[in-house]
């Protein structure tokens, strides 16, 4: 285990204001922090260098950044790929504090490692290893490695998107398979429900990030496609059920989703092309039907080449809208309000938006806290 301090404008046990955090992945790799202002404003804050490196790049569904509440303590965790590490900072207490590696054949190094997180374990998915490592969340953050556990997809993918929820961790594969865990005891035991989707049996389409409902009903795939793909499965069972597949808008892959708080919204990052989405989503049913789609992204191809991932604006409604992390390099994050009347909505990209985060060379992942209540 790593240990390093830094003292940070982070103060109290709580922090008052939202930020949204970044997690820079570069090869001198480190926690960028923006204030969240009125009216999608973001102000840098700071920069926390991590004592690791990452590797710029990736799969777009891995979480590289997460925040959660671990009793009275905000905790941030970030992946540090190309140093096989994952390290933490307890946002309230003016520290940022240290990093822990899993087993010495623990390696994300090609495509990266994902995050997914409650406030006991933090699950670390490493790509090259195709092994997810579980680590114990300790007082003031601290990651004590417990165990990694070997997985893959049912056709040779490697492990990439991760969500978890109650006792169930949800796992994609880079190659259109789906797989959950049992994660009662903390490190995951696969429920035996491996299963290629509904949309990737036609090729050209895989599962990628997850987001899940709030009851735990349903687990929503955004899927890497050749256009745009959501599927949605039904896990009240305990276990996945086949995938029923949407598609909300003409795009280029829709890698990133990420649920509204009182989930009538589903947002969805066109990642390999130049919009975000806003469909309606039915909490009971589960089903996605087409809402609205922003304009071109300014400055796409000529600053940015990828959207990577979403957070919400606000932690309450339908949101009002998400910041979304645009690759380059430098990179930046764009800001889109939401606007809704009825079964109409409007979104749109803020007008002083995008912000600059020039400390990364290629952004995909971004969180914020203090995070969405489920």
């Amino acid at each position: 285990m790593l240990v390093f301090y830094i003292s940070t404008v982070l103060t109290g046990n709580a922090p008052a204001q939202d930020y949204l955090v970044t997690n820079d992945d570069s090869f001198t790799n480190g926690v960028s922090f923006y204030a969240i202002g009125s009216g999608s404003a973001l102000t840098f804050a700071m920069e926390v260098p991590g004592p690791g490196l990452g590797i710029g790049g990736g799969l777009f569904g891995m979480s590289r950044v997460v925040a959660v509440n671990s009793g009275k303590t905000q905790c941030i965790f970030a992946a540090e790929a190309f140093t096989n590490d994952v390290f933490w900072i307890e946002a309230g207490s003016g520290i940022a504090g240290g990093a822990a590696t899993g087993s010495p054949s623990d390696d994300g190094s090609a495509n990266g490692i994902g995050l997914a997180a409650n406030p006991q374990y933090v699950y670390a998915s490493f790509s090259t290893s195709n092994t997810i490592a579980t680590f114990q969340v300790q007082s003031g953050c601290a990651l004590a490695f417990v165990s990694d556990v070997a997985v893959g997809g049912l056709n040779g993918g490697v492990i990439d998107g991760m969500a978890v929820h109650g006792n169930m961790l949800i796992a994609s594969y880079a190659d259109g398979s789906v797989e959950s865990f049992t994660v009662a005891s903390g490190p995951p035991v696969s429920n035996g429900d491996k299963q290629n989707s509904t949309a990737s049996r036609g090729g050209n389409t895989y599962p990628n990030g997850i987001d899940v409902t709030q009851d735990g009903h349903f687990a929503i795939f955004g899927d890497t496609s050749t256009s745009d793909v959501v599927e949605v499965s039904d896990i009240s069972s305990g276990r996945l059920t086949s995938t029923v597949a949407y598609q909300t808008h003409s795009g280029i892959s829709s890698s990133n989703v990420l649920l509204s708080p009182d989930q009538t919204i589903l947002y969805i990052s066109n990642t390999q092309g130049d919009v975000v989405t806003a469909a309606f989503f039915n909490k009971n049913t589960g089903v996605i039907s087409r809402g609205c789609t922003s304009g071109r992204l300014k400055s796409y191809v000529q600053a940015w080449s990828y959207l990577g991932s979403m957070v919400l604006q606000q932690i309450t409604g339908n949101g009002g809208g998400v910041f979304v992390a645009e690759f380059g390099a430098p990179s930046y994050i764009a800001a889109l309000n939401l606007s809704v009347e009825g079964s109409k909505c409007t979104l749109k990209e803020a007008a002083g938006s995008p912000t600059l985060d020039s400390y990364s060379r290629g952004l995909l992942s971004i969180g914020r806290f203090p995070p969405r209540s489920y």
